[in-house]
């Protein structure tokens, strides 16, 4: 066949083992015969373009070859920059200039849909397949533009790892491994001044890495974002983990999207370009709780991005790799219109709909002890490596 020129993006939020994707994929298609240029800061990159030969639109797309991406699987973060920009429903503050005048009129609040400009970069710059790594915000546009008869092949990253039809999404294992490594980092000063530790995670919907970080960081309890919790309850349960501890201490591990019983979820600040607004301040809120109840300090620290910083673990490094060479296949078979995925254990591909399908969640019932704030482990036998 002959060679492919092909647009590869990463969207949005950062996790480690996006430049090892970028790398593998680019490193296997230009050995195939193609070409491949970095679409930078998203699908943002093909609203931003100017569709005219002597613009300069080097600041949002790179030529990239085995050479200038040689080393850069070595860091974490993206190369490619990433925004969480949806075409579909972009403000117009964020219309370029070149576009505002035909959109809407100077003033409007309304979203409007630039995917007819996207379709026409795409054809600007003769691109023949997208490439998008991204969760579900980045994926939903890509179904998009598959709809829209664009050949597209996806990859699944996300921390939370949520994307539906896939068992396993890139950055979640490093995420898990760095929060098992603070939780445990951190029992030193919970049990040197024998205290109630409160530890939060990322996890916007899913609890599954406040799930699993907890799990094999034996934290006393977790509370998922799946299933609200009674705080006095909770507390109950912590002051007794204290109290059964020769330390003096307990660790409870809390999912940012975790509400109580009747109550909303800790949000602040203006929705961001997907309309979320920001997570975070339930584990301020429990630790209050337990301070008042107590009367002793608690410990309260956020995780936060500390979760997704850094060079990917070993895992993250091999799904990488593989994801990326798995994608450029697909592309010099002709195989478009998938997400790259794993199922039960092994690598596969699923048609790309497949991803706005469901909902990807802890499964409650199976692995969560919502009574006492605890995973199940039990009945293993049989279930894939990666399972919820």
């Amino acid at each position: 066949m002959s060679g492919k020129k092909i647009g590869i993006l990463t969207g949005g939020g950062d996790v480690p083992g996006l430049n090892g994707v970028i790398r593998s994929f680019v490193t296997s298609a230009t050995s195939d015969g193609h070409e491949v240029i970095g679409l930078r800061r998203g699908w943002e990159s093909l609203v931003r373009v100017v569709p005219d030969p002597s613009a300069d639109n080097s600041r949002w797309i790179r030529p990239l070859d085995a050479r200038n991406t040689r080393t850069i699987e070595r860091t974490g973060g993206t190369i490619l920059h990433t925004t969480r920009f949806n075409p579909e429903i972009a403000r117009l503050s964020q219309v370029p200039e070149h576009l505002r005048n035909a959109i809407v009129p100077a003033g409007s609040n309304e979203r409007v849909d630039l995917t007819p400009h996207v379709l026409r970069n795409i054809e600007f710059l003769g691109l023949d397949v997208i490439v998008a790594v991204g969760g579900d915000g980045t994926l939903t546009f890509a179904r998009r533009l598959d709809a829209e008869g664009v050949p597209i092949v996806a990859i699944p990253k996300t921390m939370d790892n949520d994307v539906f039809a896939t068992d396993y999404c890139l950055g979640f294992s490093t995420a898990i491994t760095r929060s098992v490594g603070f939780i445990n980092d951190l029992r030193t000063g919970a049990g040197s001044h024998e205290r109630m530790l409160v530890v939060e995670l990322f996890g916007r919907d899913s609890g599954e890495p406040c799930l699993l970080a907890s799990y094999l960081a034996n934290a006393d309890r977790a509370v998922i974002a799946e299933v609200p919790f009674d705080p006095e309850h909770l507390y109950e349960l912590m002051a007794a983990d204290r109290a059964d501890n020769p330390s003096g201490y307990s660790v409870l591990a809390i999912s940012e999207g975790a509400g109580p019983v009747g109550g909303r979820r800790f949000e602040s600040g203006e929705p961001d370009l997907a309309g979320n607004r920001k997570l975070g301040g339930v584990g301020q809120f429990v630790s209050d709780l337990f301070e008042q109840r107590s009367g002793d300090r608690v410990i309260y620290q956020r995780l936060a991005y500390l979760m997704r910083s850094g060079p990917p673990d070993s895992l993250d490094q091999l799904v990488a790799k593989n994801f990326g060479r798995l994608a450029a296949d697909l592309i010099t078979r002709g195989e478009t219109g998938v997400l790259v995925a794993i199922r039960e254990g092994r690598y596969s591909t699923v048609p790309i709909e497949a991803s706005g399908e469901g909902t990807k969640r802890v499964d409650v019932d199976r692995f969560y002890d919502a009574e006492n704030f605890k995973p199940k482990s039990n009945g293993l036998l049989g279930l894939p490596m990666f399972h919820q």
